[in-house]
Parts: structure tokens; sequence; C-alpha cells
């Protein structure tokens, strides 16, 4: 496995985060597709040409580019349209910067396959898939607010091609209260991609509830919400320090035959650039 890192958690310009990706020393970085700070989509091409050829002068790869729109992710059939245009674009980016891999976060998937609102996610997610598997790329989606089994279960719904899971063992542990590594199993052939994340769960809580979601089945009833709790349900901690179990995890990516990069995401805390140099420092203790 190779260690990589997500540029915006430097939270530094482009060109400056590459820069201080190589000089921790990870092999690899993810990059947003769109922020509030670049637009990959509607950067000119002389200027992408350069940030590309800046990325190889530093000895990086492109590990994926995350193409997160906001909002409720495939759920809004009315505004999909454009997603699915938009997605075609990033993986078209994919392409330009050299990765196979493109992440996002589709939204809390519902617990039922007659809801709508899964039957419009399954279409833009295969309308994305297929496009992204005709350029040779996946659609890696997050995993986060809903089991993996479930999350498996809109992959096959959508036909599988072209889609493939991003594991994020943190939003599993502080959203679910699971141990990541035994989900591993679960998500199997279909893990294209993973972030180093870490964090704890604090409470238990309706994931749709906080995430939101646009399929009001899932959406905790008021007259049963109860005594409202005050405070966050979850935190996100500097690597090693939470509930993900690494060695656990690790062992489990390695039994399933993963053997891509461990993308190292930060994002809170005063000082990222140092919670990243530990992190570094912690994975390559892991994996030496």
């Amino acid at each position: 496995m190779k260690i990589g890192v997500i540029v915006e958690s430097f939270r530094e310009p482009l060109f400056k985060a590459m820069e201080s990706a190589a000089a921790v020393g990870v092999k690899g970085i993810q990059m947003y597709a769109v922020c509030k700070d670049h637009n990959l989509i509607t950067m000119p091409p002389s200027e992408r040409e350069r940030l590309k050829k800046h990325i190889a002068s530093l000895g990086l790869e492109v590990a994926s580019i995350c193409g997160d729109l906001g909002g409720h992710g495939f759920q809004d059939a009315a505004g999909n349209a454009e997603r699915v245009k938009l997605s075609r674009q990033i993986i078209d980016l994919c392409c330009f910067f050299g990765t196979k891999v493109m992440t996002t976060h589709v939204g809390v998937v519902p617990t039922r396959d007659s809801s709508p609102v899964f039957k419009t996610m399954v279409k833009a997610a295969k309308e994305v898939g297929e496009y992204a598997a005709s350029k040779g790329c996946t659609l890696a989606i997050e995993t986060g607010p809903e089991p993996i089994a479930r999350l498996v279960e809109l992959i096959k719904a959508a036909g599988e091609k072209g889609l493939g899971i991003n594991f994020d063992p943190a939003n599993l542990a502080m959203v679910l209260n699971v141990n990541p590594a035994k989900e591993v199993p679960v998500a199997g052939k279909y893990i294209v991609h993973t972030h180093a994340k870490d964090g704890v769960h604090l409470r238990d809580f309706n994931p749709s509830d906080v995430y939101g979601t646009l399929d009001t089945y899932d959406l905790t009833p008021p007259e049963k919400q109860g005594k409202k709790e005050e405070g966050p349900v979850f935190r996100e901690v500097p690597l090693g320090t939470g509930q993900v179990v690494w060695d656990e995890y690790l062992a489990a990516l390695r039994k399933v035959g993963y053997d891509g990069f461990l993308t190292i995401e930060r994002e809170v805390g005063e000082d990222p650039k140092a919670d990243i140099i530990l992190a570094v420092e912690f994975l390559k203790s892991k994996i030496s």
C-alpha cells in the first residue's frame, strides 16, 4: 500500500500544497475537482497542463480526484442532469491527470429499494459509472452514513459497471460506531481507494437526521426523537488516536487484496500540516 494525502487538507494554495505533499514524503495526492480555491473543470487548459507538470516534477502521482458537488449528492432528480454532466467532466479530468479513480459522496442511501430517491440515485450512479467504465475509470462512492452492505446494494442495483468504493474507516467508526475492519470484507472487491482518517463516535443518532436526506421515510419522526441532546455526535481526531484499530483494519485490506493508496484526510484541527506529518509517520510504521 502507498501513502497519499488530500492536498486541500494543508489549507494552502493548490501549487504550494503539492510542494507540501512532496515534502512530507507521500507518494500520491488527491485533489478536489471543485472547491472554494480552485475549479479544475473551468481552469484554462494551459494552467491544467502546468499543474500536471508541477505534480510530476515533484515525483507525485494523482491517486484520485474528489468530485463532491455538495447538496444531497445523487438524491435530487431535478439536479442530476447537471451533476451527471459535471461528473463526466471530472472523469475526463481523471484521465488527463492519470488517475483511474473519481471519489464522491452520493447522499445517504435510503433503506428501501422501493424509495423513489433510491431509484433516482441508482439511475445517476449507473449513468456516471458507465461513462467512467468507458474511460477505464471508476466512480468510487465514499463510505459514510449507511452500512457497507447497503452501499453495495446500491452499486449492484446500478449494474456495478464503473462503480466502486472509496473506503473511509473513520466515517464508519464515527457515524455508525462499527469496527471498520469488520466491514472491509463486505466491501471487498469494490474498494478502489481509501481515506486514512480517524475519529470517535460520541453518541448514537440517525445519520439521515444529521446528514440530511430527501427521503423523509428515513428521517426520525419528531414525536420519536425524544429529548434533544446538545453537542457533537462524533469527532474527527488525529490518525491513531481514534476508534479505528489500524493493525486490524490494514490486515483486513490486505486480506481482500487491496494494495492501493491510503490517502490522508484532515478536515479539522489547528495545525493540519503537523497532523499530516504525524499521520505519514504513523502509516509508514504500519505498512513498512
